[in-house]
């Protein structure tokens, strides 16, 4: 356990996690005055994206993560450096206001890059990482790690009482706290499913370590002759395929992949204005090297065809196409998306278990209300559980209609930022 001032009796709000998404809300939250937070993660150490992503090129333009960084006065006071108020009434630039380049502050590398591209995220991961020590410092912010097991709420009060299972079990550690608000921002991980056909004997290789060119080539180096086959034409995909294209004309000649997907690659295409495909299409240097190697017209003539088979299949086929194509292979790796990572069981005040169904549009929870007698009611909201992040994304509907989850820095803030205010 760590702050300025110890422990309280009870919290305004406790907020479980420490990534983007959590960062970002204890910022809203303090620059709402909304305080004692406790604040509660297993590592504090930048999320997945720092521990797993440094290496990924970002979609996201430099300018949006400096935006980021200085979207909130909390945020503004750790990445000046100074301990002066005055800092943070500062506009910044996501009021529009446009901030000098030759600013001194902890985010010179950033400003001294090229605003319009991308970044690799170990720069992004950088910012989290300064951001989390500085908040642990701020007054009114109380840090414990370890894991939120469970959330009971009191029906009367509707305040909540959570267990937090935490490692060294220190008499200092805090193992249970009451809350009026619990605010969730929990996480996901890379869906890893059971692929159908008879093909279960093929070990799996994590998405995790294959965006990673240095765990691959840890991985994969040491072995002979090996063959991986990637599912998906995701952005994810499309990294993955680079990094082993890489792999294999450099160190590791006797690499060969197989690429199976069921869709034509797509992009994000920049409107009048918005983007058709924002969260979903391909961006950045992805889309690049996408366009450049993997279309149908370049493929044939790209040396990434020496090393990579394309396998195109309709959807209904995966069972047939998985088990005419993956026996053989000595990996396989699913970039097909993320699953949400589980959240603290969550219980009524008579002990009856709480199912919480996320509301895109407005960050908060419902819930099936029983009766005592075990009947089934309606669908009411959840008291004060408010969720954000790649977990709980806002969904966003485009001008043509087409509907999306909202995935990114500057999308979790934004969301954050519209709905916050509904927290007090």
């Amino acid at each position: 356990m760590s702050g300025p001032y110890g422990t309280y009796p009870e919290y305004e709000a406790v907020v479980v996690g420490a990534g983007p998404a959590g960062v970002t809300c204890v910022g809203n939250l303090l620059e709402r005055k909304v305080a004692p937070i406790l604040w509660v993660d297993d590592g504090f150490d930048g999320g997945r994206m720092n521990r797993k992503y440094r290496e990924v090129p970002s979609n996201t333009k430099v300018s949006l993560f400096i935006n980021f960084a200085t979207a909130v006065a909390p945020f503004r006071k750790i990445v000046s450096g100074t301990p002066s108020r005055s800092r943070w009434e500062e506009p910044s630039e996501s009021d529009g206001v446009p901030v000098s380049s030759d600013k001194s502050d902890k985010l010179q590398v950033l400003r001294n890059m090229d605003q319009e591209k991308g970044c690799e995220l170990s720069h992004a991961a950088d910012i989290i990482l300064m951001l989390t020590e500085g908040l642990k410092r701020t007054p009114g912010v109380i840090t414990q790690k370890g894991r939120v097991t469970h959330g009971d709420l009191d029906d009367a009060t509707e305040k909540w009482t959570v267990g937090i299972q935490t490692e060294n079990s220190s008499e200092t550690d805090i193992t249970t706290a009451q809350a009026k608000r619990l605010i969730l921002c929990t996480g996901s991980s890379p869906t890893d499913t059971p692929l159908p056909g008879n093909v279960v004997n093929i070990p799996h290789l994590d998405l995790d370590t294959t965006l990673s060119p240095t765990y691959l080539k840890e991985k994969l180096t040491p072995l002979g002759p090996t063959t991986v086959s990637v599912i998906g034409a995701s952005h994810s995909a499309i990294l993955v395929l680079r990094n082993l294209y890489n792999l294999a004309r450099t160190e590791k000649p006797d690499l060969k992949i197989r690429w199976l997907t069921r869709h034509a690659l797509r992009y994000a295409e920049y409107m009048d204005g918005w983007i058709l495909r924002d969260n979903t299409g391909l961006k950045g240097e992805a889309a690049v090297w996408a366009r450049d190697n993997l279309e149908p017209e370049s493929f044939k003539s790209s040396d990434v065809s020496k090393y990579i088979d394309a396998i195109s299949y309709e959807k209904g086929l995966e069972r047939e196409m998985f088990e005419q194509h993956l026996p053989g292979s000595d990996f396989v790796i699913q970039a097909i998306g993320y699953t949400r990572d589980p959240i603290p069981m969550l219980k009524t005040s008579a002990g009856k278990d709480i199912t919480p169904y996320f509301e895109h549009e407005k960050g908060t929870f419902k819930y099936v209300q029983e009766s005592d007698c075990g009947t089934i009611g309606d669908l009411v909201p959840l008291p004060h559980v408010y969720g954000a992040g790649i977990a709980f994304p806002e969904r966003v509907t485009d001008p043509k209609g087409n509907v999306e989850l909202a995935v990114g820095f500057g999308k979790f803030l934004k969301f954050i930022k519209r709905v916050s205010p509904e927290w007090n």
